[in-house]
């Protein structure tokens, strides 16, 4: 962008603080804002009879902040869902004094740039934790303007980049969601009319329990919820394991959360994994090679059959009071097609990980996109006056 006389906010926006008297029978959209420019949403509704404090009411189009988070980007225009919300104190909003000035899409974007955040930051002042933006230090901030033919020019650059950066993240999802669908195509045809076996015969129970040197360090293993793989915790120094057992984990086994599991707390442990230990709420499992893949087992247990199979064997409550039996795990009865079927279905398996890894890196240079094009357009477009 050009280099253009600075304006203050100040001269193109006004603080709106439009009253409303809540009905206590009707429902109403609370605001909140995404930090790093990531969007105008709504918190929930809320019942007019609950609201004890003071609102005030938003309009599409203004220009939104939080106090607190402006300077972490929280900050973005109304869109049109929300017309009518409400909003406390700390979400001060604010209209366009003349929208032949300044066009509201034009300022949209530029509050998502990095520039426009380090303005924020300018105008918040305050201790660590109670860090505030102060309104009159922000309107008193200058951006640099340009004539509102580039403005909307701009805007419609951005606008089609967003489109088509969206384009790619549904081309992505599309491609995914047709692998995953011919992966449990594929599975339904592998387990079809397959004998049944107990994870006892498959995929026996194996703990290899570590001693302990109080001048040693034992990096944890976890697992995550819903089939998303492993993760590493800190290490645990000898004397902060005091008398808790620790078993030592192997690339290749079958790992269970024994107080998540009905949850999808189950994997495979990687590579990367090894020389990692968890706790004896871990439950390992080592396949036999000779009837069994533990990609093959680990894909069973996380269809709706395997899930409900888990589920059974982890009688309780929700949350840490389902906990998983061994014995039940053990006399779960898994299908075993021949080991010819699984080793094929573990490929695919392969090729479809190896295809979302590719995915991923599209997506962070995809996502990297408007930012860094936001970056360039705007970097001397938003100048504090500080």
């Amino acid at each position: 962008m050009k280099a253009r006389p600075k304006v203050a906010l100040g001269e193109l926006l006004r603080r709106s603080d439009e009253s409303v008297v809540l009905d206590p029978a009707a429902e109403y959209h609370e605001v909140t804002i995404k930090l790093w420019g990531k969007g105008v949403i709504s918190r929930g509704k809320v019942s007019g009879s609950d609201v004890v404090s003071v609102r005030r009411i938003v309009r599409a189009n203004q220009l939104i902040l939080s106090k607190i988070d402006a300077r972490n980007g929280a900050i973005g225009l109304v869109p049109p869902e929300l017309d009518g919300a409400i909003v406390s104190n700390d979400f001060p909003s604010f209209e366009f004094r003349d929208p032949n000035q300044c066009d509201a899409a034009f300022m949209g974007w530029l509050v998502r740039s990095s520039p426009f955040v380090e303005l924020c930051k300018a105008a918040s002042e305050g201790t660590t934790n109670r860090v505030r933006i102060k309104e009159d230090r922000f309107l008193d901030q200058q951006i640099a303007l340009p004539p509102l033919p580039e403005q909307q020019t701009l805007v419609a650059r951005l606008d089609a980049l967003a489109e088509k950066t969206r384009q790619v993240e549904a081309h992505l999802d599309a491609v995914e969601r047709d692998a995953e669908h011919l992966l449990a195509l594929r599975f339904r045809d592998a387990i079809a009319d397959a004998p049944l076996r107990t994870m006892a015969e498959v995929a026996p129970l194996v703990r290899r329990e570590q001693s302990i040197d109080l001048n040693g360090s034992y990096p944890e293993l976890g697992i995550r919820s819903f089939g998303k793989g492993t993760f590493h915790k800190p290490p645990l120094s000898g004397s902060d394991v005091g008398t808790k057992r620790l078993f030592r984990i192997e690339p290749g086994d079958l790992l269970f959360s024994n107080v998540f599991a009905w949850e999808g707390a189950i994997a495979i442990a990687q590579p990367e994994d090894a020389n990692r230990f968890g706790s004896h709420r871990f439950i390992t499992c080592l396949a036999d090679r000779r009837l069994a893949s533990a990609d093959f087992l680990r894909y069973y247990f996380l269809t709706d059959e395997g899930m409900l199979k888990i589920g059974e064997a982890s009688p309780g409550g929700a949350g840490r009071n389902r906990t998983l039996g061994l014995e039940k795990l053990m006399a779960i009865e898994v299908p075993t097609p021949p080991l010819a079927v699984q080793q094929t279905f573990e490929r695919l398996q392969a090729e479809i990980v190896a295809l979302k890894a590719k995915h991923t890196a599209i997506r962070q240079a995809n996502a990297a996109l408007i930012p860094a094009t936001l970056e360039r357009v705007f970097s001397t477009g938003a100048q504090s006056t500080c």
